[in-house]
């Protein structure tokens, strides 16, 4: 007998079959799955359990019913990160990374249809929304376990959830996330995986664990980016603002970078001490401060958090990139607030919200207040370095909700203290600006860097998380993302390029400040060039142009802050040694690209960088705009 709920859907056959129950919820509104994530405990602490063959019961998570919303907390510390290894494919199209039958020697086929019978036997939540939102968008769907209401109620806040009474009929999506947490155990030792199956109607998404990272928020971007390459575009992984200035000047900055890049710190206010002087670094040997009055902060409009559409439909002929926000709810991380005082902004939003908000991997009791700073230990005396919070769009003040175009393209890479005694890649100055054909080999090789907090990856070298920082999510082939990108940048011939590091800066301990310094600087500069006379060529002709000085409402820069290798404790040996630690890194990724099917342009700039090119060589692939 069909569910009269699910008569506006329209479903393969084994997919309706498996949701074609008395006991399945197509839920009504946000709330009612804020209130199932408690499982209507009145003690306002839940556990999320599973019957796992020859385990018992498996405790996957607690939810904790707080003030301010309800607290999701993993029981492995493992589970409270993205485990960067987690996609495989289950299909056979084309692909570059590794296929189901590859890791576990077998076809995707048989433990499909055991992930749908188990379902079947299941209480399930079945929840429509559009991936990519409602404008431009795909219909997609989400089959849950009901006890894992949390892991919906999250979804439902990143994406544009459908009430039930506002399906259309003929529902059909183009995405399925499927959430069945017992296959971990039971069939991958206890690892996340992610499982994306690409059918020709349909872009199945199996999650086989709950931490909404891998499963559903970046399971959401594997189908944007799949999708999207059929149809000719790209979802970047950025961040947006609007900025305007105390002066009224107005920049779009678009910021990108692997996880831990940055991206959510673009938008945040800039850090000030208690008696609102800015400390932009710290030089670890020495113990000396670098502090800078900065009399007024720019206004901030967030456009995107983390994940930004350009479709085709929305490129104007204006010769700057145009982009969009993917997501109805960001999925904000907190590690560098460890304090009351530290982000006042976020601070009020997450304390007093507008509505019940989700968080993870913070520390809270039933019936008290949630508190951003109070992170859950992984061990003791070792807080969780991934804190998070989901915050709908709609709580955010000033939020821009139209396409925009961008003027300044940043990239953010996480760097690692450099000095003479230790050598390394830290030797990105505060900002460099970048050839467009230079900016394209960044987001070719993507450097995860240094201690990265949002992955489960402790280590300190040189990794890449791949094409455009998205390619851990992407399900195809690197030279088709690459070609798009490339494709991209040779429109969009009037937005400006930049590198930004976070964390060090030579000897100097920086954090985020240098994204916020440098998004004042440039918003204060507007639409005026950078001006061929204020740059001078990178000792490392990888990290393009160094700027020859900085000025910040009336504070003049260092100049080691800009060249790194005028740092005394840095100096040209251990820069140089960064230099090739950097070039070696660019010339073993880039050459996963050189393949039939990259575009020529793309081969002439690989090769440039493989020749050990020079600044002016990669001017002469791309016009720069100054």
């Amino acid at each position: 007998m069909e569910n009269p709920m699910l008569t506006k859907f329209k479903l393969p056959e084994d997919v309706f079959e498996t949701i074609n129950h008395e006991n399945v919820l197509v839920p009504e509104s946000r709330e009612q799955l804020v209130k199932l994530a408690i499982g209507g405990q009145q003690s306002g602490f839940y556990e999320v359990a599973y019957q796992v063959p020859d385990q018992g019961r498996v405790l996957e998570a607690t939810v904790t019913k707080c003030k301010n919303g309800v607290l999701v907390n993993f029981v492995e510390p493992y589970m409270r990160r993205r485990d960067p290894d987690c996609m495989v494919i289950g299909d056979d199209k084309p692909t570059d990374k590794i296929t189901y039958e590859q890791r576990f020697g077998e076809k995707f086929d048989c433990v499909r249809k055991q992930t749908l019978d188990w379902l079947r036997e299941q209480s399930l939540i079945v929840m429509p929304f559009m991936a990519g939102g409602k404008e431009y968008g795909y219909p997609a769907l989400m089959i849950a376990p009901r006890n894992a209401a949390f892991f919906a109620a999250a979804l439902a806040d990143m994406q544009e959830f459908i009430p039930r009474d506002d399906i259309p009929d003929g529902f059909e999506p183009r995405g399925i996330i499927f959430v069945a947490p017992p296959f971990r155990h039971t069939h991958f030792n206890g690892k996340q995986v992610v499982v994306h199956n690409r059918t020709p109607e349909l872009h199945e998404v199996f999650s086989y664990n709950l931490y909404p990272g891998p499963s559903a928020k970046k399971g959401v971007y594997a189908m944007l980016l799949d999708l999207g390459e059929a149809d000719g575009w790209v979802t970047l992984h950025a961040s947006t603002v609007k900025i305007i200035t105390p002066y009224e000047n107005v920049l779009t900055i678009m910021h990108e970078g692997a996880s831990g890049g940055g991206k959510s710190e673009m938008l945040e206010q800039i850090h000030r001490q208690e008696d609102g002087t800015v400390k932009i670094g710290e030089n670890v040997l020495t113990g000396e401060e670098l502090i800078i009055s900065l009399r007024e902060s720019s206004e901030l409009l967030p456009i995107t958090d983390d994940m930004a559409i350009c479709p085709k439909v929305l490129q104007e002929e204006t010769g700057k990139l145009v982009v969009k926000d993917a997501e109805t709810g960001w999925f904000l991380r907190f590690d560098h607030i460890s304090e009351y005082g530290t982000e006042p902004y976020y601070e009020k939003l997450t304390i007093h919200p507008k509505e019940p908000l989700i968080f993870l991997n913070l520390d809270g009791k039933p019936g008290a207040t949630c508190l951003i700073w109070e992170h859950i230990e992984d061990e003791p005396g070792q807080p969780c370095p991934n804190p998070r919070v989901v915050l709908p769009r709609r709580h955010i003040s000033g939020v821009i909700d139209d396409p925009v175009a961008v003027d300044i393209r940043s990239f953010g890479v996480r760097t690692p203290l450099t000095t003479k005694d230790n050598p390394s890649y830290g030797i990105i100055g505060m900002f460099h600006v970048l050839p467009p054909s230079l900016a394209w080999l960044w987001r070719l090789v993507s450097p995860r860097g240094a201690n990265n907090p949002s992955i489960n990856d402790d280590g300190w070298g040189m990794e890449s998380e791949g094409v455009g920082s998205y390619w851990p999510f992407t399900t195809g082939r690197m030279v088709d993302q690459a070609n798009l990108l490339l494709e991209q940048f040779i429109r969009a011939d009037k937005t400006r390029y930049i590198l930004i590091p976070n964390q060090y800066i030579g000897a100097y301990e920086v954090g985020f400040m240098p994204q916020w310094v440098t998004r004042e600087y440039l918003a204060r500069r507007g639409s005026a060039s950078f001006g061929k006379d204020r740059l001078v060529e990178a000792r490392c002709p990888l990290l393009g142009f160094a700027m020859q000085s900085v000025k910040v409402d009336g504070n003049q820069l260092k100049k080691g802050l800009l060249q790194v290798q005028y740092q005394p404790e840095v100096g040209l040996g251990a820069y140089d040694q960064g230099a090739k630690i950097l070039t070696d890194f660019f010339k073993r990724e880039v050459k996963k690209y050189l393949v039939d099917d990259l575009h020529p342009l793309g081969r002439r700039i690989i090769e440039c960088c493989l020749d050990d090119g020079k600044v002016s060589d990669y001017l002469e692939f791309l016009p720069m705009s100054y």
